[in-house]
């Protein structure tokens, strides 16, 4: 059985929720997630909250800005400032989006990186080096995408290419493939089953905004949706339980609300009954 840096289900932690959390910590959440770049420089009060949680609790961080299909070089400095935060917070893992978001500045978007070979070795290169720098392996997440500017390649091609070059992990977001599937007209299902299972550290689930009938938004602004469930259930029966967190970034409803979903993601855990694809020859 694969063993993960983190287990059962989690929650991203939002700065609203420090105070409810140390004054009633919910049996529910197993493992909380950041974005490191909003907690790096954070001292004071808020600094002495975060910590004590992190003393406490397992924790994963989800990068924002690291900006690995950039032409613009590759931070270091900010890989290195990442790294002593990492050790100081005993963070169990580190994920990026496979994705970029700045050139000569920030986007504040995450734009696709073409799916081109060349692409796949000139990303695949900037993980290792950000492995090497880390001294740990990082996970990558399939990102929700538009439009698909010098397509060589399929998305799902493309992701497995990049992480057999890198040989990082993988960041499975449901939600994404979900959103992916209608917007780009292919199924999902069929996606889920040419994913390296033994790759995925962990998994997101989150909402979404359906500004048409072929075209969802990937939002993390709204509740899970069924279909979304039904694919985190599917994946479980392929590829057996892994960890998976509840993404919810903005029209936060209360914490008690949120944690019905991350209730629901361990029921599934509970129920859904792993079978492993067999191969015949």
């Amino acid at each position: 059985m694969k063993k993960y840096a983190v287990q059962g289900a989690g929650l991203g932690l939002r700065r609203a929720f420090i105070g409810p959390l140390t004054e009633h910590l919910p049996e529910s959440v197993d493992f909380y997630e950041i974005a490191p770049e909003n907690w790096i420089r954070i001292g004071g009060r808020l600094g002495k909250q975060f910590r004590s949680l992190t003393d406490r609790f397992p924790f994963v961080c989800h990068g924002l800005s690291l900006s690995l299909g950039s032409p613009a070089p590759l931070d270091e400095a900010f890989l290195s400032e990442l790294k002593s935060f990492l050790d100081q917070h005993h963070i169990r893992l580190y994920s990026e989006h496979l994705s970029y978001c700045s050139d000569d500045g920030h986007l504040y978007d995450l734009m696709p990186i073409p799916f081109t070979a060349e692409a796949v070795e000139y990303t695949a290169d900037r993980i290792i080096r950000t492995q090497e720098i880390l001294e740990r392996r990082i996970a990558i997440e399939n990102i929700s995408y538009y439009a698909a500017p010098g397509k060589e390649l399929e998305e799902i091609d493309f992701l497995n290419a990049v992480l057999e070059e890198a040989d990082c992990d993988l960041l499975l977001d449901i939600n994404n493939i979900y959103v992916n599937s209608v917007n780009h007209g292919y199924d999902a299902e069929s996606f889920l089953a040419a994913i390296p299972g033994h790759r995925i550290a962990y998994a997101h689930v989150a909402g979404h905004y359906v500004e048409a009938a072929d075209f969802l938004v990937d939002t993390h602004g709204a509740t899970v949706i069924d279909p979304v469930w039904r694919l985190l259930s599917r994946a479980y029966e392929r590829f057996g339980v892994f960890p998976t967190l509840l993404e919810r970034d903005f029209n936060i409803p209360p914490l008690a609300e949120l944690l019905t979903e991350v209730e629901r993601i361990r029921l599934l855990q509970s129920t859904t009954a792993f079978e492993p694809v067999r191969k015949y020859g």
